[in-house]
C-alpha cells in the first residue's frame, strides 16, 4: 500500500516594507500598503513608545496579500504603462 502526500502551496503573500510591492501606486498618489494608525485617546506616553519600538525596527508593518492581488497590481501597472 502506497501513501501519498500532498503540500498546498500557500497564496498568501507577506509584505514588508522595503520590499518591491510595498508601495501602492496610482500614478497619483503613492502609500504604503501597510501601516499603523495610533488612535488621538492613546496617551502621549504610549504613543512615545511604539514611535520608539517603530523607529527601532522592534515593530514593523506588514502587508499580507493574496498572490492574485498582486499580480493584478503588476498587469495593471503594466497597462498604466503602456498607455503613458
Amino acid at each position: 500500500m502506497t501513501t501519498k502526500f500532498s503540500q498546498q502551496v500557500s497564496r498568501v503573500k507577506t509584505i514588508r516594507r522595503g520590499d518591491a510591492d510595498f508601495m501602492l501606486r496610482d500614478g497619483i498618489v503613492s502609500c504604503p500598503r501597510a501601516g499603523f494608525e495610533i488612535s488621538q485617546s492613546c496617551p502621549k506616553e504610549y504613543r512615545q513608545i511604539l514611535m520608539q519600538a517603530m523607529s527601532h525596527g522592534w515593530i514593523k508593518p506588514v502587508a499580507h496579500v493574496m498572490d492574485s492581488e498582486l499580480m493584478w497590481d503588476r498587469l495593471s501597472e503594466q497597462s498604466n504603462e503602456t498607455v503613458s
